[in-house]
């Protein structure tokens, strides 16, 4: 009887050592390891920056002039540069997030162009939504977009815009630029 007794302390003591070790706080994150200028020119290629990655690449070969990947990247970055950049522009697009919109039958200019200023305020003004409607048979003119919608991202807002009017975009090195769907009417 007497052993019963003497363990539920202890396991009460070994419980409360658990709980008190999942609420400690987390042991301090170590160094991130430095980058070699490869490996930068990797991940600027890859955030869609295509300055930072032709100097990283630059970078690499000043280290060693055989570096034969440095010097194929490099190649790319300079041949891709305005697609590489157009990739940053939506990914910076993309992590704006909307608090709130709401849009009565607005055309899609109107729409567009709230948007584009909801992003500048989201964004503290360092992203510029440039839109463009590229629509010359005027086939988006009379679609109109009702919507209400809060903390989403910028692109998927766009996405729900556009999939109310049958168009799709495009980013450009400085604009985004919506069009009509192929068959959409």
């Amino acid at each position: 009887m007497k052993t019963p007794l003497v363990l539920l302390p202890v396991a009460c003591l070994a419980f409360q050592f658990a709980a008190a070790a999942d609420s400690a706080p987390p042991a301090p994150a170590k160094p991130a390891a430095t980058l070699t200028p490869y490996q930068e020119g990797m991940a600027a290629v890859a955030a869609g920056d295509p300055v930072l990655a032709e100097a990283s690449f630059n970078k690499a070969l000043k280290q060693d002039p055989n570096n034969a990947n440095a010097r194929f990247q490099l190649g790319e970055v300079q041949r891709n540069a305005a697609s590489i950049a157009a990739k940053g522009r939506e990914m910076k697009f993309g992590s704006v997030m909307i608090e709130k919109i709401q849009l009565d039958k607005a055309k899609p200019q109107e729409a567009l162009d709230y948007l584009g200023t909801l992003v500048g305020k989201g964004s503290k003004d360092t992203i510029a939504a440039n839109f463009i409607l590229d629509d010359p048979k005027s086939m988006l003119a009379t679609k109109e977009i009702t919507l209400k919608l809060a903390n989403l991202p910028a692109r998927a807002v766009l996405d729900y815009i556009l999939g109310q009017i049958g168009a799709k975009a495009r980013f450009d090195e400085h604009a985004i630029v919506v069009t009509p769907k192929p068959g959409a009417s």
